[in-house]
């Protein structure tokens, strides 16, 4: 069937930077295979392309990526063409237009049939200078963010610090745990938003750097402001099965600033030698149970991805979730788990 492809909504009001923060995707992916959706009848410039109201036209782009411009209620079609194999698309990202309802879009993507489609989460850009006025002139915006996984604060070096600190601790007042990140240009690292195809694999807390990637500016500037500063990734790894109990409680109530996890996990339970691929977006939460290969060693591994991540903290809970007790735990404690394991809803 093939590894299933996220789709990661990127909305938010006209003028935020939502088609600068795809141009930087497709420009910086490092091999990612990118199939572009775009939620607007006009005029779009994808890295140069101009794409101006062609429903479904697909557009091949120089990197191996894929742009094509469609009509909100042509989603489905149009995800079926890219998640084809012959597509060898790693994700795919719908740049919604900057009028378009989030919720809608969510629900499209999360009802979508396709086994190989899934949901990589919804990211809110938000214009740092221009919020203020623009939530006061339309007000349902605040509501978007609260359905977001991710907000991005874009344009961040049009403001003070203190403006900006000011705009960050509001947006969280209102999205709780969801992570506030503050960036410039659209300058968002591929690996925050999804799995990059030829990336290494990242130390336990490492700080990722953006700085084999903004090479367009001097670092020995002692007014340069950087925005990215906070963007952590976290391993954590178990040779003891975990509580199903405790992970779902983990999950359903995460560290501030967890936007994405993922990994393999194994439950300290009577009965259950199944291997359970785990996978989490902002709120939403995904088990699929599996087997372990031959001579495969039953051990959890978890890779928690973040903005505002604090590491120490979230090992720390992530070490809780470990079983230490004697005998295991009867099958009533792989409830929480049934909850979110789509083939038993």
């Amino acid at each position: 069937m093939g590894a299933v492809i996220p789709v990661v909504i990127v909305a938010g009001f006209l003028g935020s930077g939502k088609t600068t923060l795809l141009n930087y995707l497709l420009r910086n992916n490092r091999g990612t295979r990118i199939g572009v959706v775009v939620n607007d009848f006009g005029a779009v410039n994808i890295d140069a392309m101009l794409v101006a109201g062609q429903v479904d036209a697909m557009v091949s782009l120089g990197n191996g990526c894929v742009c094509c411009a469609v009509d909100v209620s042509e989603l489905d079609d149009l995800f079926a063409q890219l998640a084809q194999p012959r597509s060898a698309v790693d994700v795919i990202v719908v740049e919604a237009s900057g009028l378009a309802e989030p919720r809608n879009l969510i629900r499209m993507v999360v009802a979508n049939p396709n086994p190989r489609i899934g949901y990589g989460g919804l990211v809110e850009v938000v214009d740092a200078e221009q919020f203020g006025e623009t939530s006061n002139r339309h007000p349902e915006l605040i509501s978007h963010l609260k359905l977001a996984d991710l907000v991005l604060v874009n344009k961040a070096d049009r403001v003070t610090p203190e403006a900006l600190t000011a705009l960050r601790a509001q947006i969280t007042k209102w999205v709780d745990q969801v992570p506030v990140y503050a960036t410039t240009h659209g300058r968002v690292d591929p690996g925050l938003l999804f799995d990059e195809r030829t990336r290494e694999e990242p130390k336990v807390a490492q700080q990722l750097s953006f700085d084999a990637l903004l090479d367009d500016h001097d670092h020995d500037d002692p007014d340069h402001r950087h925005f990215h500063d906070d963007y952590v990734s976290v391993s954590f790894t178990s040779e003891r099965p975990l509580n199903p109990r405790a992970l779902v409680d983990f999950l359903e109530n995460p560290p501030h600033g967890l936007f994405r996890a993922k990994g393999c996990v194994a439950f300290a339970v009577e009965g259950e030698r199944r291997k359970f691929e785990m996978h989490l977006v902002g709120r939403h939460v995904t088990f699929t149970p599996g087997t372990w290969a031959r001579g495969e060693q039953r051990v959890s591994s978890l890779v928690l991805i973040g903005a505002g991540l604090d590491a120490d903290a979230a090992l720390e809970r992530l070490r809780a979730t470990v079983f230490e007790g004697d005998s295991p735990l009867d099958d009533q404690a792989m409830l929480g788990i049934w909850r979110y394991t789509p083939s038993m809803v």
